[in-house]
């Protein structure tokens, strides 16, 4: 493994920039200036005062682990369920149910709480101030994290990613998108927090289990986070997350520059394995090829040679055009 580059940025913060560089890289105290981070210094009682200050009330969810996880949310032994509870609980009764807990390894956890719906009001005085014309005129999505000593399975998501450490550290191991083969990764649902994981923990590795693993990991790149820091990294890196302190708190930006009428291509990959994965290796083959010329290729290869007229799915797509595909597809599945 080997350290994620670190940088400092004078002068406008650019992350498209960043992420077309196609790996991830830390900013060192982009947002040391926060007043979260401020309150971090305080300790944590000052952290949670602030934090129920923009507590609109509404119910969060809430994961609880019992001590044998390890603070890792995953599944049972036999993969036959989470290896965690979720409750729909209110935000200021979890944060002090956080610190009424004893010592004794459970697990508390919020993921992905939407910033503006649940804390109106934090990103006024908490925000990266990301311009959505820099990121191809897409709004990103900010999120916030709060736990305790927790860790978050490896996986992947399908936006690029933006995240702000503020409350304790945290590590990021991020492998490369090529290294799929080597993570072994678990059923496509249930899933642990809605993207596939990795069945290797990588507290231990199992290299018998898993021995291509040891590929993966010659590959990885670690992330040690303290507060203020912030990492970028490309959509479909996959990262295992760790909360190294007591108390931990992060906010995240999501973004994917394409279209909104565009569908999301795990609906492709599901497809998939519906119609291409068990034929005869010679039609995957020939499929294969067919995809590198109409989807993987050059956008405009497979129409250049067609009048404007006659290019139908196959030139530009917009939003008509996606409503006619889809209304297609939805007609042939449902023969």
């Amino acid at each position: 493994m080997t350290p994620v580059e670190t940088i400092v940025v004078e002068g406008a913060f650019d992350p498209a920039t960043l992420v077309a560089r196609e790996r991830p890289v830390i900013v060192k105290g982009l947002a040391a200036d926060w007043p979260i981070v401020e309150r971090a210094r305080e300790g944590r009682a000052s952290v949670i005062g602030y934090l129920k200050g923009f507590d609109a009330g509404r119910p969060v969810v809430g994961f609880t682990g019992d001590p044998a996880i390890g603070g890792r949310f995953f599944y049972n032994d036999e993969v036959t369920s989470l290896n965690f509870t979720a409750s729909r609980v209110g935000l200021g009764a979890f944060l002090d149910r956080i610190v009424a807990a004893p010592d004794d390894g459970t697990s508390f956890y919020v993921g992905s709480t939407d910033l503006d719906t649940y804390l109106p009001g934090f990103r006024g005085e908490n925000d990266l101030g990301l311009d959505p014309a820099r990121l191809g005129g897409v709004s990103p999505i900010a999120s916030i994290w709060i736990g305790n000593r927790t860790i978050a399975a490896t996986h992947y998501d399908m936006s690029n990613n933006i995240a702000c450490c503020l409350v304790g550290r945290r590590r990021f191991t991020l492998f490369p998108p090529d290294q799929v083969v080597n993570l072994y990764p678990g059923p496509l649902e249930p899933t642990p927090g809605g993207q596939v994981v990795s069945m290797v923990d990588l507290r231990a590795p199992d290299f018998a289990l898993y021995p291509r693993f040891a590929q993966a990991l010659d590959a990885a790149q670690v992330a040690d986070l303290e507060p203020g820091d912030v990492l970028v990294y490309p959509a479909l890196w996959w990262h295992n997350v760790e909360a190294l302190d007591a108390f931990n708190v992060m906010v995240n930006y999501w973004w994917n520059p394409v279209p909104r009428f565009m569908d999301t291509p795990m609906n492709t990959l599901l497809h998939g394995l519906l119609s291409l994965r068990d034929r005869p290796e010679g039609e995957k083959r020939a499929w294969r090829t067919m995809f590198d010329y109409y989807v993987f290729g050059e956008a405009r290869r497979a129409c250049a040679h067609l009048p404007d007229h006659a290019r139908g799915a196959l030139g530009p797509l917009d939003e008509a055009g996606a409503r006619r595909l889809r209304a297609q597809l939805l007609s042939r599945l449902n023969r």
